[in-house]
């Protein structure tokens, strides 16, 4: 028992309905996914882009994306058939621990082996100064550097706590990814408002430095999957991904509320978002200049993904979590990010309760100015997978179409250690 069980034990915890949001079904199969990337690459303006004997960098970056795997495979089969020699390279900034062994565990976690792409997999923490922008050093992953040529491959989408013509995407995983910690931490140095300035200048001398040969842009929708794949020749992709970029956040699922009482995520992870859980979805963002997601009085977290391998990034967004939240962090995987993005913010302790019960009780003990007896609450499994999620019954005449209800209300049920039974 903590020292405030006593405290909270007066909370109303009350019946919970499902909700269901009806995304557009957009995705493609990953057959058709490839069939584009081949239709795309059959153009003789990307062809040639890749020439006998060359060695080229692939990039693979540290998030699970839809397609990912078999994307990497066959580009690395299309660079052999050019007569050039692929490898992938962790382009991940500094996860991992900031370390050659972290880095290349992660891809293993996300199913990229040598066997499964059908190429080596050069991992280090090795940077190479290539050029200066803006007074700053642009620094690249020295195996890359070395490479005839780069493809870049990353999903382009929202970033959690900037915003501009350059979020998550090809220029990101150019300059934050290839950067490894060194570089990323250079770019993080002016702060978010000018951040995608920054990426962008950088993803520039880049691009004209190290002969970015391609880039393959992957969009997905709101259910994580795949529905648009783009290549395009390497000094284009700074005048297609701003365009690309508003097609992906159009396609994002959020959430249907403006406001809640209290929200509570499952399972917080690295798996899910660079921010642990997405602010375009959580409302947490740790700029304060930035407004999005669903607001929310308070935030309470439940897990830690397997998948984060301890990396705790993104706990500092919530006020509260159990002691098995706390169990799991590895600081050492935590916080290099930290020292990286300049933000102790989003790396601060929540506070810790005994339990899953204790956390969702305590939030709404805290919360101020709501109905004690019908609060608003919103559960979530994870701020990726939001099709379907819990709502107290007093949001319940807040629900609009597309969404719906699905089924009677309940109780949540937890097990006798107070860990949360109901699945989302």
């Amino acid at each position: 028992m903590s020292g405030i069980t006593k405290l909270v034990q007066h909370a109303v915890l009350p019946p919970m309905v499902r909700l269901r949001q009806n995304f557009p079904h957009t995705e493609m199969s990953e057959e058709q996914v490839l069939q584009s990337l081949r239709e795309q690459l059959a153009a003789p303006e990307l062809m040639r882009r890749v020439r006998p004997g060359q060695r080229i960098c692939l990039t693979a970056g540290s998030r699970g994306l839809d397609s990912l795997t078999a994307v990497l495979r066959y580009l690395a089969a299309w660079v052999k058939e050019r007569g050039a020699e692929p490898f992938v390279v962790p382009a991940m900034g500094s996860h991992g621990g900031a370390t050659d062994e972290g880095q290349r565990a992660i891809l293993t976690g996300l199913g990229i082996t040598e066997e499964s792409v059908g190429c080596p997999i050069l991992s280090s923490m090795e940077t190479v100064p290539i050029a200066r922008c803006g007074g700053e050093e642009v620094h690249l992953d020295r195996n890359a550097w070395q490479a005839d040529g780069i493809i870049a491959v990353n999903r382009v989408k929202a970033h959690t706590s900037f915003q501009g013509p350059y979020e998550s995407g090809l220029m990101k995983i150019l300059t934050i990814g290839l950067g490894k910690q060194h570089g990323a931490y250079i770019c993080h140095a002016g702060g978010d408002d000018e951040m995608s300035a920054r990426i962008g200048r950088m993803g520039r001398a880049i691009i004209d430095k190290a002969n970015v040969v391609l880039g393959v842009a992957l969009l997905e929708n709101a259910y994580e999957k795949t529905f648009r794949i783009a290549a395009m020749p390497g000094p284009a992709i700074p005048r297609e991904e701003p365009g690309l970029l508003k097609e992906a956040k159009a396609a994002m699922g959020k959430l249907p509320f403006d406001t809640c009482d209290v929200l509570i995520v499952q399972c917080l992870g690295k798996d899910y978002s660079g921010a642990g859980m997405d602010p375009n979805v959580t409302g947490r963002c740790v700029n304060p200049k930035l407004r999005m997601g669903i607001e929310a009085q308070r935030v309470g977290i439940l897990d830690l993904s397997d998948a984060s391998h301890g990396n705790a990034t993104g706990m500092g967004r919530a006020d509260l979590a159990p002691r098995r939240f706390y169990e799991k962090i590895d600081f050492d995987q935590t916080y290099p990010n930290f020292v990286t993005s300049y933000s102790p913010r989003a790396f601060l302790m929540p506070i810790i309760v005994d339990n899953d019960r204790e956390v969702i009780q305590t939030a709404l003990a805290s919360s101020l100015g709501i109905d004690r007896d019908n609060p608003r609450i919103v559960l979530i499994r994870n701020s990726l997978e939001i099709e379907e999620i819990l709502i107290s019954q007093a949001m319940v005449d807040e629900v609009r179409p597309p969404a719906e209800i699905v089924g009677e209300p309940f109780p949540l049920a937890f097990d006798p250690a107070g860990n949360l039974l109901t699945r989302i």
